[in-house]
């Protein structure tokens, strides 16, 4: 027991000392899988907090497209700060709005070919629906971080770039609650995400 405090003490150190330094630490990829009750799950959002970490390489605005009388993607992951767009690319007329948990927003009435946006400017879920189409729906998952992923329909992710250490991860999907992990990334991590 000593010795691995030690080691995390001499870690730790050697990390406080490449960063004074300016030499930032190796980053890694966190990949892994998310399974309700064993099987696989596409559109669950994993991210990993890491505060103090700077503005992602993601966009700074997103799109949440209207076709089809849907919502594309289903679910949409984006960082503290993100712009929104929501074109109207469907044949009809839409009015998408938020009025629970998150973002609250109303963009009216729009018609075909139209774009309204939204930045995303607090952590947490917000529901998005159209007021003339009740079928309508899709989830904006804001994070604070720059390091996230949504899961494909075979329930892999992948998240670029984390710089090794020991952190907490999240993980949600629509209709679950979030779960938290404890994750140490480093070479060849792998996370699985299981809800019961």
């Amino acid at each position: 027991m000593r010795r691995q405090k030690l080691v995390v003490t001499r870690t730790s150190l050697s990390l406080v000392c490449l960063l004074a330094l300016g030499v930032s630490p190796a980053a890694f990829d966190v990949a892994g899988t998310t399974t309700l009750a064993g099987k696989a799950i596409g559109d669950a959002v994993v991210w990993v907090d890491a505060p103090g970490a700077p503005r992602s390489a993601h966009k700074a605005e997103a799109v949440l497209d209207q076709r089809d009388l849907s919502f594309f993607p289903h679910v949409l992951v984006v960082q503290v700060g993100t712009r929104v767009k929501f074109p109207n690319d469907d044949r009809v007329f839409h009015n998408v709005f938020s009025f629970h948990d998150g973002k609250r927003f109303d963009l009216g009435l729009y018609p075909v070919g139209a774009v309204k946006y939204v930045p995303f400017d607090q952590p947490g879920l917000s529901r998005i629906f159209c007021n003339i189409h009740p079928q309508m729906a899709a989830y904006v998952m804001v994070v604070d971080t720059p390091y996230f992923s949504v899961s494909d329909e075979s329930g892999r992710f992948a998240i670029a770039g984390v710089p090794a250490g020991a952190y907490v991860a999240h993980a949600w999907r629509p209709g679950g609650q979030i779960l938290n992990l404890s994750v140490t990334v480093g070479a060849g991590t792998v996370v699985d995400v299981r809800w019961p």
